[in-house]
């Protein structure tokens, strides 16, 4: 039996439209609950933060989280396999009337993303003073709380109707299938196995 973090929504379905690709199943989570079981399979329906934090307790073996959590989180995971699915981007974000400029000495950041934003400043050598918020990150700027953000985009339009313009690209971000260190271990033909078959999977689409 293998056990399987995904974070809820659309990388969640998009997860187990693979496993039913695979399996030539139907995989679908009941309504309003957060465990389904197919054959050798449990999956968990879990906030997308906490995939690496369930993944690193060993509460699942495996899971699918964005490559932003995972760099944010730093957690001792294996990092298996892009998915490609849930692609989107980490980007700078300001008001479209500012200017941004690398030379300042230190900015005031308002993000969820604390170590991402920081280490990207820390290179540009600017001190960051990090705001931690946790939604609705767009307002922070507009009411003269912070400099720049630092959030994900997928269209961008978000931005763009508060008034905010992407100025930087942090880094790229997609779905991606990670593993317990100790369950890759005692798992591993079956984790292996599955890997194999996703692998082929996502190659084929």
């Amino acid at each position: 039996m293998i056990t399987i973090a995904l974070p809820k929504g659309r990388i969640a379905k998009e997860t187990l439209d693979i496993f039913e690709k695979i399996f030539d199943k139907k995989f679908a989570f009941e309504d309003r609950k957060l465990i389904l079981k197919e054959d050798d399979f449990t999956f968990l329906l879990v906030r997308n933060q906490d995939v690496p934090t369930y993944v690193l307790h060993q509460a699942a073996d495996i899971g699918v989280v964005g490559l932003d959590v995972l760099s944010e989180k730093e957690f001792d995971l294996v990092d298996l396999l892009d998915l490609k699915i849930g692609r989107c981007k980490v980007c700078i974000g300001m008001k479209n009337e500012d200017e941004f400029n690398f030379d300042k000495p230190s900015i005031k950041v308002a993000t969820k993303m604390e170590n991402i934003a920081r280490k990207y400043f820390s290179s540009k050598a600017i001190a960051a003073k990090i705001i931690k918020l946790y939604g609705s990150i767009e307002l922070a700027p507009l009411v003269d709380m912070c400099d720049v953000i630092v959030d994900i985009v997928e269209t961008g339009e978000t931005m763009k109707q508060n008034g905010l313009k992407v100025v930087e690209t942090i880094m790229d971000s997609s779905a991606h299938l990670i593993a317990n260190k100790n369950s890759f271990i005692s798992k591993k033909v079956e984790i292996l196995n599955l890997y194999e078959k996703i692998s082929k999977a996502i190659s084929d689409l």
